[in-house]
């Protein structure tokens, strides 16, 4: 039963069924095949994955995300990190990167930093001579800080569902955001000793602190938001659910009376622009949970869990291998799905080997987060492709070494959890 679950679902996917449909589909197909069970456990359980105090901070953040989007942050995140490393080789991928990192702390999203960086990003790009596979691999894999650096709606996801603390996470994810940003400007920086892009080796002339200062009045309320949403986590002034709501305030007075760029006309729409992606995102959440019920109810936790405990009784062989699991299942099923659908199972496993939860959160979100880059089914990659106009084909030649350096900044947390504990530990005991 649980083979015939796992194939009716990449079936599903494969034919171009909409991941939250082909969720829903094979969930409630299992319970009406399994007798003893009611249609009725069908919406029960998506309505008891949802039921949680925790994730009242997405829609918050979602909203508050739009605003700032809507208000032109991006844009002038963009400028501002032309202005910072512009002038290096490669300066405009560097600035992709380093746009995102700072957009991170606005969206929480790697779909969001992708598209909204990415649309900004491209046309330069392509004018400058960056091959298109190149643009949307950048775009796609430093697309990924967003939902590592805080606040991160995927960690709102996995903290409600595995009873993490929600600020601990976002604590935790500051350090390895930071890693991954060096390490992908890195491999933008390796690119420009290769001689199949020379485009990368240009330079737009010398740093400007003028310039700097120039731009800085226009982006310091921007980079201001994460030091008010950290601060107050830390300094214990207002949990993460309710940062959500602190976010929404300080975006709506930005947007509205510094930049001016929003009025109250645009409100409505941008109102519902967050409640679809809300409701696409609990779409998700709820027919996940439904399936991992139906997984729980076939023991699928003890049987992955009992063959995972198996494989060795050392705590970081096991974990290792769960890792690897969860980049395999993110190929072909999309990250959050996987994510939710494994939480029992990966809550199980740092029970047995008393893992630090934070530390297993990070680990576990970054390895998700990664599944949203690597082909066939990558949509941070798909929308990639999109902006930068390109075939899917270039951008799976072109994608290799941004995901090698996503996989390193996983290593290096699997190898050394300080990266990921040391603030939390530090802030919140």
């Amino acid at each position: 039963m649980l083979v015939g679950l796992f194939i009716a679902l990449l079936a599903l996917i494969f034919i171009g069924v909409p991941v939250v449909v082909a969720i829903g589909v094979v969930a409630l197909g299992g319970i009406f095949a399994l007798p003893g069970l009611a249609p009725v456990e069908f919406p029960r359980r998506m309505f008891a994955a949802v039921d949680s105090f925790s994730l009242l901070a997405l829609p918050y953040f979602i909203l508050a995300g739009e605003l700032m989007v809507r208000g032109g942050m991006s844009r002038r995140l963009v400028e501002f990190a032309e202005t910072l490393v512009g002038h290096l080789r490669g300066g405009l991928g560097h600035a992709t990167v380093l746009a995102n990192m700072i957009f991170a702390n606005v969206t929480g999203s790697s779909v969001a930093s992708t598209s909204a960086i990415g649309s900004l990003m491209a046309p330069e790009m392509k004018a400058r001579g960056y091959k298109g596979g190149f643009i949307a691999s950048l775009a796609a894999c430093s697309g990924v800080i967003g939902a590592i650096i805080p606040p991160s709606m995927v960690m709102v996801v996995y903290g409600a569902m595995a009873g993490v603390s929600i600020g601990g996470l976002f604590l935790g994810g500051f350090l390895p955001g930071l890693l991954i940003t060096g390490l992908l400007m890195l491999v933008v920086k390796l690119h420009g000793y290769h001689p199949d892009f020379p485009e990368i080796r240009a330079t737009t002339g010398a740093f400007s602190l003028a310039k700097v200062a120039e731009t800085l009045p226009r982006v310091w309320v921007a980079v201001l938001a994460p030091v008010i949403i950290l601060g107050g986590i830390m300094t214990g002034v207002f949990t993460a659910t309710e940062a959500g709501v602190v976010a929404c305030f300080y975006s709506l007075i930005i947007s509205m009376f510094v930049y001016r760029s929003v009025t109250v006309r645009d409100l409505p729409r941008i109102l519902l622009t967050s409640a679809v992606t809300t409701t696409v995102v609990l779409g998700i959440i709820a027919v996940a949970g439904a399936l991992g019920w139906l997984l729980t109810y076939l023991n699928f936790t003890e049987i992955v869990g009992g063959w995972l405990l198996g494989v060795s009784s050392k705590g970081w062989v096991v974990l290792l291998t769960l890792i690897a699991l969860m980049l395999v299942l993110t190929m072909f099923i999309e990250s959050l799905a996987v994510l939710i659908i494994l939480t029992p199972l990966i809550v199980k496993i740092g029970a047995t080997f008393a893992l630090d939860p934070i530390y297993l959160g990070i680990l576990v979100v970054i390895a998700t987060q990664i599944g949203a880059t690597t082909p066939p089914v990558a949509v941070c990659l798909f929308v990639g492709t999109s902006i930068a106009g390109c075939r899917y084909d270039e951008t799976i030649r072109s994608c290799w070494p941004f995901i090698a350096a996503l996989l390193a900044a996983l290593l290096a947390v699997f190898l050394w959890p300080p990266l990921s504990t040391f603030i939390p530990n530090t802030f919140l005991k």
